[in-house]
C-alpha cells in the first residue's frame, strides 16, 4: 500500500527538517571546497612569484605525494633542476638549501591539490550513498570532480612550458589557462552550493531589476581584468611602467601597438598588456561602486544590498592593492594579497548575481 506523508504531519515535518539540514550540510561542504580552491590559487600565485613552479620537473600524481626521503633523492632532483634555463640564467650557483626553499613551496601547492581532490571525492561518495544529495545533482558534482582532476593536468601542461631551452618561466598563455580553469571551477562549485542552499530565487522588484545590469557589467569586467592580470603576471609586465596613472608620461603608452598583427599586442606586448589590465580594472571598480551605490538607495532586499556592498568594497580594495603592487614594483606579499583579494571580489560578484537571478531560472 503506498505511503503518503500527508497522512502523517509529524513525519512530513521531520522529513522537511532533515532535507533542510542535508541542504545546509552539502552547501557547507561545497563552500569548504571553494575555500580550499582559494588557498590553492593563492599558493599558485606565490609559486609563480618566486619561480618555484619549475623546481619539480615531473608529474607524478601518486608517487609525488611523498617528498624526497634521502640525501641522494634530493641530489637527483637538484641535478634535474640544474639542467633547465631557470637555474642556469636566474639562479646560477644556487645551493641545495636554496633549491629546497623552491621545492617545498611547489610541493605544498601540489599536495594541497591532492587534498582538494580527496575532500571532493570522499564526501561526494558519502552524500550520494546516504541520499543526502538529490540524484539529479550527482552527475554535475561528478563532472566538477573530473574537471578538478583535469586541472592537475593543465597545471603540468603549464609547468612543462618552462623547460623550454629559451625560457626561464612558464608560457603566459598556459599560465592564464591554468588560472581561468581554476577560477571557473571555483565559481561553478560556489554557484552550485548557493543554488543547493537557496533553490528558489526571490521575486525581483524594481530595485533588483535596476541593479542587475550593473552587477553583470561589474562581474564581466572583473573576469576580463583577471584574465588580463594573468597575462601581466605571465609576461612580467608589472615590472615595467611603474607609475600611475600615466605610463611614461602618457595615458596610453606610445608603443601600445608595436606588434603585428594588432591582436598580438593583447598577449605579448608588455605596454598593451598592462594598459588593458589597468582599463579593465578601472571599469570593474567603477561598475562595482555603482552597483553598491544603487543598492544603497534602491529598494532591494538586505541580502542583495549586502552582496552589492561587498562587491564594491572588494573591488575598491583590489584597485588599491593593484596600484600599490605596481608602484612598489611587485613585492611578493602585496602581489599575493592582490591575487587573493581578486578571488574574494569574484566571490562577491557571483553571490550578487545569484541573488539577482530571475525567478524562472532558479533551479534546485
Amino acid at each position: 500500500m503506498p505511503f503518503d506523508v500527508r497522512e502523517f504531519p509529524a513525519n512530513g515535518a521531520l522529513r522537511r527538517a532533515e532535507t533542510t539540514a542535508s541542504r545546509r550540510l552539502v552547501a557547507l561542504w561545497l563552500f569548504g571546497l571553494c575555500a580550499m580552491i582559494w588557498v590553492m590559487v593563492v599558493l599558485g600565485g606565490v609559486t609563480r612569484l618566486t619561480g618555484s613552479g619549475l623546481s619539480i620537473m615531473e608529474w607524478a600524481p601518486l608517487s609525488g605525494t611523498l617528498p624526497p626521503l634521502s640525501e641522494s633523492a634530493w641530489q637527483n632532483l637538484f641535478a634535474l633542476y640544474k639542467s633547465i634555463p631557470q637555474y642556469q640564467i636566474l639562479h646560477p650557483g644556487m645551493g641545495l638549501a636554496g633549491f629546497k626553499g623552491l621545492f617545498w613551496l611547489e610541493w605544498t601547492h601540489r599536495l594541497w591539490g591532492r587534498l582538494l581532490g580527496v575532500a571532493m571525492l570522499v564526501p561526494l561518495i558519502w552524500f550520494a550513498a546516504t541520499h543526502r544529495i538529490d540524484r539529479r545533482l550527482v552527475p554535475r558534482l561528478v563532472f566538477l570532480f573530473i574537471l578538478g582532476g583535469l586541472q592537475g593536468a593543465v597545471g603540468w601542461f603549464m609547468v612543462a612550458s618552462g623547460f623550454d631551452p629559451d625560457s626561464t618561466s612558464v608560457a603566459p598563455a598556459r599560465l592564464v589557462l591554468h588560472l581561468v580553469f581554476a577560477l571557473s571551477l571555483y565559481v561553478a562549485i560556489l554557484w552550485t552550493g548557493l543554488s543547493h542552499l537557496y533553490p528558489t530565487a526571490a521575486s525581483a522588484g524594481p530595485g533588483e531589476r535596476a541593479l542587475r545590469p550593473l552587477a553583470i557589467i561589474a562581474a564581466g569586467t572583473l573576469a576580463l581584468a583577471i584574465v588580463a592580470g594573468g597575462f601581466v603576471a605571465g609576461t612580467h609586465a608589472g615590472f615595467e611602467y611603474n607609475t600611475f596613472p600615466l605610463m611614461e608620461g602618457r595615458l596610453v603608452p606610445a608603443d601600445y601597438d608595436r606588434l603585428q598583427p594588432f591582436l598580438a599586442n593583447l598577449v605579448g606586448n608588455l605596454a598593451a598588456v598592462q594598459f588593458d589590465h589597468r582599463v579593465l580594472a578601472t571599469l570593474a571598480a567603477l561598475a562595482g561602486l555603482g552597483a553598491a551605490g544603487v543598492a544603497l538607495i534602491a529598494d532591494v532586499s538586505r541580502r542583495v544590498r549586502a552582496a552589492a556592498l561587498a562587491l564594491g568594497f572588494f573591488l575598491l580594495v583590489q584597485y588599491a592593492l593593484g596600484v600599490a603592487t605596481l608602484l612598489l614594483v611587485v613585492p611578493i606579499p602585496l602581489a599575493a594579497a592582490h591575487q587573493a583579494n581578486a578571488v574574494l571580489a569574484l566571490t562577491a560578484a557571483a553571490v550578487l548575481l545569484h541573488r539577482l537571478r530571475p525567478v524562472h531560472r532558479a533551479r534546485a
